[in-house]
């Protein structure tokens, strides 16, 4: 673990700065705030105008002096001040008032795992935006973890894969420690674009950006699975004429599309399995995979990882909000660590 759990248990506040979305859970009043990584800004007076689901929306829709940034990639703060200024708008004044009200104020932040120092420095940076005193850093991948129910303190193997936006981080814990991980720049983003490229070159159809993820989850309810429809209909804005058109698309194409950059996640799950111990194998095998995140949820992907791997693969009840709900349990203390006693000689 990055921090101990007594460092953890005098921190009032903890953020989860995603790619996709950041959340803050506060001791004693839980999650706050889940709320897209959007900011956009008016680049001609260097105003703030809309920050979380609103400056979503406007992604695509703005004019030339109206700029839609995200200032988290991947899990890493890119953008120190847009990111203290998304924060402290997302926070908004009443929770704020209440922070500021505290001394000394402590705050935890997750990381993803075998993060740089530059990235963990941009991190302390921008909690100290919002008056923090000092910040503490937990690995992403023990507090999604812990989020999800899993007995990381015990000394048997758990296989968890936490798959957001950019990034999917794999790892294997044992003991309330990280044993082998890895972490690929593969993520729900990259099976959007998937999915945008293959309407393009094989339909000559245009999707919105934001349309792709609302149309993997409608095929999923649909049953995006060898046993589910053939087809399904799909509108978006023809290439060459720009008119607005509909299909017909092949749905176990676009399960192909989709399964195609996630070959890396399958790579990295066997350099995952070569670099553990056999005995922690064994127990893989009886447990299975957890996965979490907000991408866990794209269609098919469990049913591929359950074939490839031969283990049983799980989905964490609330996948989105594992990690931090696991650290907002560490600040409350509901985590009591395994005592290893020392042997008298």
């Amino acid at each position: 673990m990055t921090v101990s759990l007594e460092q953890l248990r005098r921190c009032h506040v903890a953020v989860d700065l995603g790619a996709a979305r950041t959340r803050v859970f506060i001791k004693g009043a839980g999650l706050v705030v889940d709320e897209p990584s959007v900011a956009a800004v008016n680049t001609r007076t260097g105003a703030l105008i809309a920050v979380g689901t609103f400056a979503e929306q406007m992604t695509g829709r703005t004019p030339d002096y109206i700029r839609v940034a995200r200032p988290v990639t991947g899990g890493t703060v890119v953008d120190v001040e847009m990111a203290q200024r998304m924060l402290r708008h997302l926070l908004g004044e009443k929770l704020r008032r209440q922070l500021r009200r505290k001394p000394g104020l402590r705050a935890a932040a997750c990381t993803p795992h075998d993060s740089d120092p530059l990235a963990q420095r941009a991190a302390r940076e921008t909690l100290m935006g919002i008056g923090a005193r000092r910040v503490e850093l937990v690995d992403t991948l023990i507090a999604a973890a812990v989020g999800c129910g899993l007995p990381v303190e015990q000394p048997t193997a758990t296989m968890i894969i936490v798959c957001g936006a950019a990034t999917t981080q794999i790892a294997v814990l044992s003991l309330g420690a990280i044993v082998t991980a890895v972490r690929l720049p593969v993520g729900g983003d990259a099976i959007d674009h998937a999915v945008i490229q293959h309407l393009r070159h094989q339909h000559a159809l245009m999707l919105p950006s934001q349309s792709v993820r609302p149309l993997q989850l409608a095929l999923h309810g649909n049953g995006l699975t060898p046993l589910g429809p053939e087809s399904t209909e799909i509108h978006g804005r023809d290439v060459a004429t720009g008119l607005a058109r509909s299909v017909l698309v092949d749905t176990a194409a676009v399960r192909n599309a989709i399964h195609t950059p996630l070959t890396s996640v399958l790579d990295g799950i066997g350099k995952v399995l070569r670099d553990c111990p056999p005995d922690l194998v064994a127990d893989l095998a009886e447990r299975g995979i957890m996965m979490v995140g907000g991408s866990a949820l794209l269609p098919g992907l469990d049913e591929m990882l359950r074939a490839s791997t031969g283990m049983p693969v799980h989905i964490a009840e609330r996948p989105d909000v594992c990690a931090i709900l696991g650290v907002g349990a560490m600040l409350e203390g509901q985590i009591h660590p395994m005592v290893l006693d020392p042997l008298a000689e």
